[in-house]
């Protein structure tokens, strides 16, 4: 006989409705891809975060685990984004899904609601597997009782696919053309109002932008002339993975996706990441012939560095020096790293681009990228189109001014200033422009300058528009949707 104690006898489960026994509980099971891409949303709803600074290093974490496979990592760089970009539209449709407003469901039980509603509408995902792995995640960081209410839910979506659910949330084109736009491709009502503002035409247009913003841009590269080559990029990525940029003869697409950062140029600065459209916009600024001295340079809000470094290094190739000013030191040092290696002479500072640290007409060339509403690059950054409000241009609208007006008197006469903005919002591009020229505004007084036509030196570039300044769109040239007006000044 075994001396070992004997083991209490469990006590069988509680019959249910009918005599039969009531499942066991069963412990939730996380699931790392589902979790990772929770966090995610969680940081940008709780810290005003940016899923494209909060979901890389959360990735690389992620791949310590040998588990974590490279397809665990795209889906949930499908899930965070998809999820952000079509929010709108999974809010109509959970909203319909509900017996309560949409505000007093809490935020977390929000975000799981609509990562499963987006496998459910966005993906090829199974419906078992979607509604089951969210109801899983549910379990995991919300708790059974409000798991039972995501699957409930869960399970009334699923009834329609993501083409009936728009007939039935989104009014008729006919009847409200800008709210049914807006819910249809996932757009607060007042961006799609702006956005057709500034792009004008008919449904056609419109349509093609807002789907534009909703497709995962791709990742582009720029080598920095003197320091590395097309030929070089395209070479390190793969002719398989990689493609020429469309206008820029320092573009390299990364067709199919991918690690920038693995490249050996990039990791040495000789290359980066950056849009075509900014890329365009440096580009332009230099090309413009001037007269006589050509020897100084500025970039007056130079952070991150993306167009500093190129500004830079197409300096260096004539002798010319480079300043780089930017007002957040934390920024200015980004600037800095990305400018580390420039053969020509450059300088960076912590500079406030409206109180100079120059004296006036010091400069041949000025570029003024301002802060603006970024809504040009919703491409890029999905949350943005939900996180900025009418009102907030509002409060960019001084600065972009007084920014504008700085850069016309630190060049020279003669010189030229090219005015920029990541934003196809009219208040922040052309009503800038012309309010400063007008002088328009409280002790404002008019600037001696002139709008010259920046078409030319966008060379090849189609559908710039009737001029003289130029609106790039994703839609028409797959860039973001950069402002540029370029200006000589006068006297």
């Amino acid at each position: 006989m075994s001396d070992q104690p004997r083991q209490p006898r469990r006590k069988p489960a509680p019959a249910g409705a009918g005599g039969k026994q009531a499942k066991p509980y069963r412990r939730p099971q996380k699931d790392p891809v589902r979790m990772l891409a929770f966090e995610v949303l969680r940081a940008v709803d709780e810290r005003d975060a940016y899923a494209n600074l909060v979901l890389p290093p959360l990735l690389r974490k992620a791949r310590q685990d040998e588990n974590f496979q490279a397809r665990d990592a795209a889906l949930a760089t499908e899930l965070v984004y998809g999820t952000l970009r079509r929010q709108g539209t999974y809010d109509a449709v959970i909203k319909a899904c509900i017996d309560r407003p949409l505000r007093e469901v809490d935020p977390p039980v929000l975000d799981v609601l609509s990562l499963g509603a987006h496998q459910l509408l966005g993906t090829r995902i199974p419906t078992h597997a979607a509604v089951s792995a969210s109801v899983e995640l549910a379990r995991v960081v919300l708790g059974d009782g409000r798991a039972k209410f995501v699957n409930a839910v869960l399970r009334k979506i699923a009834a329609h696919d993501l083409d009936a659910w728009l007939e039935r949330v989104a009014p008729p084109y006919e009847d409200d053309a800008e709210e049914h736009l807006a819910v249809y491709h996932s757009h607060p009502r007042w961006v799609v109002s702006a956005l057709w503002d500034s792009l004008g035409g008919g449904r056609a247009g419109i349509e093609d932008l807002l789907e534009a913003d909703n497709e995962r841009p791709e990742v582009t590269l720029v080598a920095r002339p003197g320091r590395s080559t097309p030929e070089e990029l395209l070479e390190a990525v793969g002719e398989d993975s990689a493609l020429p940029g469309r206008w820029s003869p320092y573009a390299v697409r990364m067709a199919e996706g991918g690690e920038p950062g693995a490249l050996e140029a990039v990791r040495e600065g000789r290359a980066g990441v950056q849009d075509e459209g900014s890329q365009l916009v440096a580009m332009a600024l230099a090309a413009v012939p001037v007269e006589g001295r050509d020897e100084r340079w500025l970039d007056g809000c130079a952070g991150p560095g993306g167009k500093a470094a190129l500004l830079a290094a197409l300096a260096a190739q004539r002798g010319a020096f480079l300043l780089a000013s930017e007002k957040q030191p934390h920024r200015a040092r980004l600037v800095e790293r990305s400018l580390a290696g420039n053969p020509g002479p450059y300088q960076v500072i912590a500079a406030d681009g409206t109180r100079p640290a120059w004296l006036p007409g010091s400069f041949d060339r000025v570029l003024m990228d301002v802060p603006c509403s970024g809504l040009g690059a919703l491409r890029r950054r999905p949350e943005a189109r939900w996180r900025r409000r009418p009102e907030d241009l509002e409060g960019f609208a001084p600065l972009q001014r007084g920014l504008l007006r700085e850069a016309l008197s630190a060049v020279r006469v003669g010189g030229i200033v090219g005015y920029a903005t990541c934003s196809p919002h009219l208040a922040e591009t052309r009503v800038v422009v012309d309010d400063v020229l007008k002088g328009r505004g409280a002790g404002a007084s008019p600037v001696s300058a002139e709008l010259i036509d920046a078409r030319p030196f966008m060379s090849g570039v189609p559908a710039l528009g009737d001029g003289p300044d130029v609106q790039l769109w994703p839609h028409l040239h797959g860039t973001d949707a950069m402002y540029l007006a370029l200006l000589r000044r006068t006297a």
